[in-house]
């Protein structure tokens, strides 16, 4: 019983290692590049208002409710960056 399992196993593992491996590689055309390190910049943008923001509120001493009205209002004030060049008026 246990030599039919194990075989079992053997051959299905020695089947899957088989079949073509798919490749996961992004042309380096690919705009989702581009898309990803945009969002990753965002990202860091964010964390970097957050920061600043958590930092003001500890010296300002605020806690609970306080310290929370305080940084959505914080990263609500911050500036936001222009994504597209049409949204410069003249």
């Amino acid at each position: 019983m246990r030599f039919m399992l194990i075989s079992v196993i053997f051959f299905g593992l020695l089947s899957w290692a088989a079949l073509p491996a798919v490749s996961q590689s992004v042309s380096p055309g690919n705009s989702t590049e581009a898309a990803a390190a945009g969002n990753q910049s965002d990202a860091a943008e964010k964390h970097a208002r957050r920061t600043a923001c958590l930092k003001d509120a500890k010296s300002k001493k605020l806690v609970g409710a306080q310290k929370t009205a305080f940084l959505k209002d914080c990263m609500s004030d911050a500036p936001q960056p222009l994504t597209s060049a049409s949204s410069v008026s003249p």
